[in-house]
């Protein structure tokens, strides 16, 4: 088995991308302090053709050196825009008729393994800050919190890393 050469990827261009049918999936970072998780957000929505990102309260925005350390240019391909407050973004994404999902541990939290989205309908989730996580008012505007279902003694997850796990898991039910 040979590894791939970056030219035989079929990796398509910036315009390409921004053609492509995406994913209706909208990523909301609320209060993300670590530039670098902000990058592999971005990073990550570009894999999975995610629509668009909203950066909320003291995250940075691009252009950022740092976040484009972790972004690969992917500021570039994925659609963001910033928002300063969480709970105004949520209340006005829910008149648009996305349903919101806080990606948190929270009472009667939907594990995510047993989560199956509508293809229908258009999905928001919501990452929280590195340390609180999603604001408990952000928590009660969603529709559902979705839990990843973990085992070990920590049962905590980097968000850069969550955003990957609850990205995918999406990406593949609505495809």
């Amino acid at each position: 088995m040979r590894k791939l050469k970056n030219n035989e990827l079929g990796r398509i261009s910036v315009e390409e991308f921004k053609a492509q049918k995406k994913t209706p999936i909208i990523v909301v970072l609320d209060n993300i302090r670590s530039v670098n998780n902000i990058g592999a957000v971005f990073r990550t929505s570009d894999a999975f053709l995610i629509e668009k990102i909203y950066l909320c309260g003291i995250c940075a925005t691009p252009p950022n050196k740092e976040i484009h350390k972790t972004a690969l240019g992917s500021t570039e391909s994925v659609a963001w825009e910033y928002i300063a407050d969480t709970l105004t973004l949520i209340e006005k994404l829910k008149k648009d008729n996305v349903k919101v999902l806080a990606i948190e541990q929270a009472e009667n939290s939907t594990k995510l393994d047993v989560f199956f989205p509508d293809k229908s309908e258009k999905y928001a989730i919501v990452l929280g800050n590195e340390v609180k996580g999603v604001q408990q008012d952000v928590v009660n505007a969603s529709d559902v919190c979705i839990e990843i279902p973990q085992l070990g003694t920590k049962h905590s997850l980097n968000i850069s890393v969550t955003a990957g796990v609850v990205l995918w898991d999406l990406f593949q039910k609505m495809r």
